[in-house]
């Protein structure tokens, strides 16, 4: 069977970028026998996430994840069908997905790794089991659940970085006053880097009002927004962002740490260390500064997940076409350098220009 396949071609460097040389596609073959266990899977979807810039180092600086492996497959979130099954509850044609998802068009995984779901669940948009429905969704949904604490009719103001993305723009629709079965602030503002990202936060997700940090003045553009200071911050870019939005924070504020994306290129420990100026306002004003991040779950959760953001909540994505662009692609949302288009695509051939890349947190697809 032929395959193509990306490779882990070569690490950043210290403090470097990524670039499409880091990665290299490969036309190979597969052998479709299957061991007792084994599962056939076609690729449908795969992520790109900002949290893979730290897989690309020796020590990815988070006990959580590991490093990719030189020469070796990339791996991440996908989606696919079963073409063939040696694992009890798996027959060909279900739809399933896992977390180590190998990018390629092909793959052999061990069933006990796949987690078979239910197209209905997302309506047949099957890239949303890797966003809205995936673990951007539940990183999204648990954090501002969890370690938010929003409160009905508390009058709070919520200030999410990287609002944009797949994970900030959910994170901001969970607590919208106007999705009444969400949890509802009386505020919430977005930081995204163009215009027109500050125009769909508001016109289209129904954001209170949103912030470019390329053109304005933030520190100006948080006080006129947010004149009852900040309760919540959900923080998906850290720096100098983070250090002027909890300035401006209340006494006894929470700060949901998720991501740093503009510090993942910088040889750091994760989570970041805090501006000296910053660790003091935290330490001043009792505000609480919680890392977060989304376990592993099962069809339950994925549920949940569905219930919350498959309704009011739009779910953010992109896509782009060309299996070879992976490479440029996903150096480039490790760049933050978020794209937002959307386009269903037919899956009839086997090669990667059949495949879409489903980019979470800045979500984007990319079709091979």
């Amino acid at each position: 069977m032929h395959v193509q396949r990306i490779l882990f071609n070569s690490r950043p460097g210290n403090n470097g970028a990524p670039v499409p040389e880091n990665f290299r596609l490969e036309d190979t073959s597969l052998q479709p026998d299957l061991n007792e266990g084994e599962v056939l899977v076609r690729t449908l979807y795969l992520s790109v996430d900002p949290y893979m810039r730290c897989r690309m180092n020796e020590d990815t600086g988070a006990g959580y994840l590991t490093p990719w492996r030189l020469s070796e497959v990339a791996d991440g979130g996908g989606v696919g069908r079963v073409e063939a099954s040696r694992w009890d509850g798996l027959a060909p044609g279900d739809v399933v997905t896992c977390f180590n998802w190998p990018w390629a068009t092909h793959g052999v995984l061990k069933g006990s790794a796949l987690q078979k779901m239910d197209p209905q669940l997302v309506d047949g948009h099957l890239s949303h089991l890797l966003g809205a429905v995936g673990l951007t969704g539940l990183t999204a949904l648990l954090g501002i659940r969890e370690k938010g604490h929003v409160t009905q009719g508390a009058n709070q103001t919520l200030v999410v970085s990287g609002a944009a993305g797949a994970c900030g723009s959910i994170a901001g629709q969970r607590v919208l006053p106007q999705v009444g079965r969400l949890d509802g602030c009386s505020r919430v503002l977005g930081v995204c880097g163009s215009r027109e990202k500050c125009a769909a936060l508001v016109d289209e997700l129904g954001f209170t009002a949103a912030i470019n940090y390329r053109r304005d003045d933030v520190d100006a553009r948080l006080k006129e927004c947010c004149p009852d200071g900040v309760d919540v911050y959900f923080d998906n870019v850290g720096g100098a962002i983070s250090d002027a939005v909890i300035s401006q924070m209340n006494s006894g504020g929470h700060v949901v740490l998720c991501g740093q994306i503009s510090q993942y290129n910088k040889d750091v420990p994760h989570p970041p260390p805090l501006d000296p100026r910053t660790q003091e306002t935290l330490l001043r004003q009792g505000i609480t500064r919680a890392l977060h991040r989304a376990q592993l779950h099962g069809p339950d959760g994925r549920s949940a997940a569905a219930a919350q953001h498959m309704g009011p909540v739009g779910p953010a994505q992109g896509s782009g076409d060309g299996g070879g662009r992976l490479r440029e692609h996903g150096s480039g949302i490790l760049l933050h350098d978020g794209r937002r288009e959307h386009r269903q695509t037919n899956h009839k051939g086997i090669g990667l220009k059949e495949i879409d890349v489903a980019t979470a947190t800045n979500h984007s697809h990319e079709r091979f």
